[in-house]
């Protein structure tokens, strides 16, 4: 009779030191990072402005008498950008335009948009280091109070020629 009241108090204690552990074990959730938004103002700058040189009527008039990849060579050296939405590629299409061509405007103006994107991120990730270079700077200038010394020379505040030793340097 005893040994099955010991045998339940030893599985009860067993079961109660898992769940003390398991408890024991629990952290708290990690706080997500904030996300900063980008506001419309901000993105308008961050965006690179189209800058068409040739314009989509010069566009479609040498389409007709140049091939696509002189014409992509004329695009490039112009450094004509173009922000053109489905609808007008369309109609562009329809005009005329090689398919190539088309194509060249909307592969610079994406790896612009990228560009832009990635130099305003790598301008804030050094300003950030900046930031964190310099609290790592001011942390490091403040005054260090030693509690076990006396601090000051030859281990004391007095005059110089008053000579208190300095404990730490027995330990």
């Amino acid at each position: 009779m005893n040994v099955k009241k010991l045998l339940r108090l030893s599985m009860f204690g067993s079961l109660l030191a898992a769940l003390m552990l398991l408890t024991g074990c629990a952290s708290t959730p990690q706080k997500q990072a904030e996300i900063q938004r980008i506001s419309p103002e901000e993105l308008d700058r961050i965006m690179p402005k189209p800058v068409p040189t040739i314009s989509l009527d010069d566009l479609v008039s040498l389409s007709k008498i140049t091939p696509p990849d002189e014409l992509i060579a004329q695009i490039k050296a112009s450094n004509s950008q173009y922000d053109l939405t489905p609808s007008q590629t369309l109609d562009l299409s329809k005009k005329g335009v090689d398919a190539k061509v088309l194509d060249y405007i909307h592969q610079a103006r994406e790896q612009s948009v990228r560009d832009s994107v990635a130099d305003e991120i790598n301008r804030r990730e050094a300003q950030k280091r900046l930031e964190q270079q310099q609290i790592i700077r001011d942390y490091q200038s403040r005054y260090y109070y030693d509690p076990w010394g006396y601090g000051g020379y030859r281990g004391g505040w007095g005059p110089s020629f008053y000579y208190r030793p300095s404990y730490r340097r027995h330990w």
